[in-house]
């Protein structure tokens, strides 16, 4: 049981590992801001710099965000325990509640799996087409005759 705690923090801290070499900042080059900007043409060290204005991020567009990396984390923290069921279950030397309990681990982790994933694919429908909709629809004119004359 020890090993697998040690091989599960080992799994751990790359996963965190990568995800700060992933977020992390990108190496300073030289660049400079595209034409039809406030800034064209300066130098900056980052597209930040430049006051562009068309990326816009809204609050459901953050939300989104947050969640897709929750469920992100969750379908690694499943995909672990599966790894950590097969580990007891190959560990097991024929034990019943070893092999039950690998067993339950795995079935357990799997659902998990399909639950997160199913969620992630909610989130991103409701996020994209409901609220992108309800903003698109908010904008376009509305017929206000009555159509008789």
């Amino acid at each position: 049981m020890k090993g697998i705690k040690t091989v599960l923090a080992g799994v751990v801290a790359s996963v965190a590992a990568c995800l700060m070499l992933v977020g992390g900042q990108q190496a300073a080059s030289a660049l400079s801001c595209p034409s039809g900007t406030p800034g064209e043409g300066k130098d900056v060290s980052n597209l930040a710099e430049c006051s562009i204005s068309e990326n816009k991020d809204t609050l459901m567009g953050t939300v989104g965000k947050i969640i897709n990396f929750a469920l992100g984390v969750l379908g690694i923290v499943a995909v672990v325990f599966i790894i950590m069921g097969g580990v007891t279950y190959i560990t097991s030397n024929g034990d019943a509640a070893k092999l039950t309990k690998a067993k339950n681990t795995i079935i357990y982790a799997v659902i998990g799996l399909v639950v997160a994933l199913l969620a992630f694919a909610i989130v991103n429908f409701v996020i994209s087409n409901v609220f992108n909709s309800s903003r698109s629809n908010s904008t376009t004119p509305t017929n206000t005759s009555s159509g008789t004359k």
